[in-house]
């Protein structure tokens, strides 16, 4: 995963490492992380967690603007994501059937699943103001940023 990813993804990564590391506090590492993310990568208007409550995810620590509290299982851009287990990168989030559209700003969005023992706990989402902001180096990078979280909290 490390030799797609651009290089300042690996720095960001080694950051997160060292901003996480020995602190396994689900909640505060989910908050140092977004603000790393929101200050280090350019062109986003929001990054943030969702957790997973009963049959829907619940708003976690985030960076932007104030955002949906509760997004049903399956639904959305994070719904999917956390209902398939899969990476969603959207160029277009307009045209994503079933987007929840929290921020009218955003235009394109990645959404990462947050595994532990093979199960989703939540996810890591990113949306940008931007259409088509993210690609698979984003996608590589950002999903390394993921795996330094759910490490972090065990």
């Amino acid at each position: 995963m490390t030799d797609s990813m651009p290089p300042h993804y690996r720095t960001l990564v080694a950051q997160a490492r060292g901003l996480l590391s020995g602190q396994p506090h689900q909640i505060a590492n989910a908050a140092n992380l977004s603000a790393l993310i929101f200050q280090e990568l350019p062109d986003l208007n929001w990054a943030g967690f969702y957790f997973i409550e009963g049959e829907s995810l619940v708003l976690g620590p985030f960076q932007g603007k104030p955002a949906c509290v509760n997004i049903p299982w399956g639904q959305g851009v994070c719904g999917t994501a956390a209902a398939t287990g899969q990476t969603q990168r959207v160029a277009d989030v307009h045209a994503f059937e079933g987007h929840i559209a929290c921020d009218t700003a955003s235009n394109s969005e990645i959404v990462v699943p947050l595994k532990r023992d093979g199960m989703v706990f939540g996810v890591l989402d990113i949306d940008s103001p931007l259409a088509n902001r993210f690609d698979a180096g984003d996608q590589a990078g950002i999903e390394a940023l993921a795996t330094v979280y759910v490490e972090s909290v065990g």
